[in-house]
């Protein structure tokens, strides 16, 4: 087992890394930008090293920083978090050169995975059904728009690197077709420095289905079922839910086992998500995130893993301890992602709380590092909170949300919990009636 692990980021992530390390007996070391000189992971952590000004790509994205840290404190190992070098494959490379375990899978699975071509080449090879696409980068809007015309429209314009929903746009016509390329290629570059773009048919109301995996050396591979994270503005999670009130228990064994088989058969190590469209009863492989999802927490509540341990245990080497048929899932959980963002527009809206009360109770879980007195800080993404609730059914869990979010209080700064209160009395989510458009429908109103 490590004795001291780096923790490469910030926020409610580092803590949650902190909390498992200490539960596991192993030191930490949380690095920290002179903008988190306060933050929550820093106060208590074994020990807390600067690495530079706010800016991220002078502190959290300073490879050469992160590692002088590691070395001058006697790290074993770095765990990446979430977001920031969580998916640089030349970062994994780095750490391990430099004689360090990382918290993670292997820098040629995310690289093959960072790219959706690659990625969609090799989970196809392997069996699993994709998304009707270009075979590869298309390079030129001729070339494009006949495939499009081939593959009918509506068609979907999309970056082979990067996420986020970034260099992506749809073609609903012909005519259309041009300035979707153009601007999704436009987009890529401006974003990832790569403007490689590919085709492929546009769903007009799928769900988004993803699958928690996790793997050791030594070729075992579960799955933690399905996580429903279909509830989203601009291609960003807003609510997720596990299990998915639109998956019965045959569907999720199928694709459960299905990506488990495929991770399994590429060698994978680690945690890892494999996401998916789903409409009309099937199921569309769209991408594989390498790392820890913000939404984990919902899988662990159902499952009673605890997947950052797990994540650590299978990086020192050890085998997994139980099989797919040990793991049973337990009742229903749904994450509410609170930012510190007016409920409204959506501008950020950082700034000092100057009053805080997280909600409590059986079934009530906050991942947060924010409390009285802390001051949001603007140079970073505006989560600030993960409010996880877990009922019994997902009736009880629904009426243990409501009450919870009313017991929230954050104030000083404008925050998305009443976006939360409002979406979850909707009928169509009571119901389980809803898709990846639903919400940027019901904002439209």
């Amino acid at each position: 087992m490590f004795e001291k692990v780096l923790i490469a980021n910030r926020g409610e992530i580092a803590l949650r890394i902190h909390r498992a390390c200490r539960e596991m007996g192993i030191r930490t070391v949380v690095v920290h930008s002179t903008a988190d000189s306060d933050a929550m992971a820093v106060r208590l952590a074994d020990e807390a090293v600067c690495i530079g000004p706010p800016a991220a790509r002078d502190s959290y994205l300073n490879i050469p920083a992160l590692l002088s840290a590691a070395t001058i404190t006697g790290c074993d190992a770095i765990h990446p978090g979430i977001g920031f070098l969580a998916e640089n494959a030349r970062f994994a490379e780095m750490v391990e050169e430099h004689g360090f375990a990382f918290i993670g899978p292997t820098a040629q699975h995310i690289r093959v995975m960072g790219d959706k071509i690659a990625a969609k080449d090799a989970v196809k090879a392997a069996g699993l059904p994709v998304v009707p696409g270009s075979d590869g980068a298309v390079d030129t809007v001729d070339e494009a728009q006949a495939l499009a015309r081939e593959m009918g429209y509506p068609v979907l314009v999309k970056a082979t690197a990067g996420g986020g929903g970034k260099g992506m746009k749809v073609a609903m016509a012909d005519a259309e077709f041009p300035e979707a390329y153009t601007m999704a290629r436009n987009e890529a570059r401006a974003a990832f420095g790569n403007d490689s773009v590919y085709i492929e048919k546009y769903l007009d109301h799928p769900r988004h289905i993803e699958i928690q995996l996790l793997a050791d050396t030594h070729g075992n591979v579960v799955h933690f079922g399905e996580r429903d994270c279909s509830i989203q503005r601009r291609h960003q999670k807003v609510i997720e839910e596990a299990p998915s009130p639109a998956l019965n228990a045959e569907e999720r064994a199928y694709i459960g086992g299905l990506a488990a088989e495929t991770a399994r058969k590429l060698g994978y190590r680690g945690v890892g998500t494999m996401e998916f469209l789903y409409q009309d009863g099937k199921f569309y492989f769209i991408e594989m995130n390498t790392r820890l999802q913000v939404e984990h927490p919902i899988t662990e509540e159902i499952s009673g893993i605890d997947l950052v341990r797990e994540q650590i245990r299978v990086a020192t080497g050890a085998p997994l301890g139980y099989t797919q048929a040990d793991i049973e899932f337990q009742g229903h959980a749904i994450e509410c992602r609170i930012n510190a963002e007016d409920p409204e527009t959506f501008t950020p809206s950082p700034g000092r709380i100057d009053g805080y009360h997280a909600p409590g109770g059986l079934g009530v879980r906050v991942d947060s590092a924010i409390y009285d007195g802390y001051r949001i800080p603007p140079h970073y993404d505006s989560l600030v909170a993960k409010l996880i609730v877990r009922g019994t059914t997902r009736n009880e869990c629904l009426m243990r949300l409501r009450r919870a979010l009313e017991e929230y209080v954050i104030d000083g700064v404008k925050t998305t919990l009443p976006l939360h209160a409002r979406l979850i009395a909707e009928p169509d989510f009571i119901n389980g009636d809803y898709d990846i458009r639903w919400l940027e429908r019901l904002m439209a109103k």
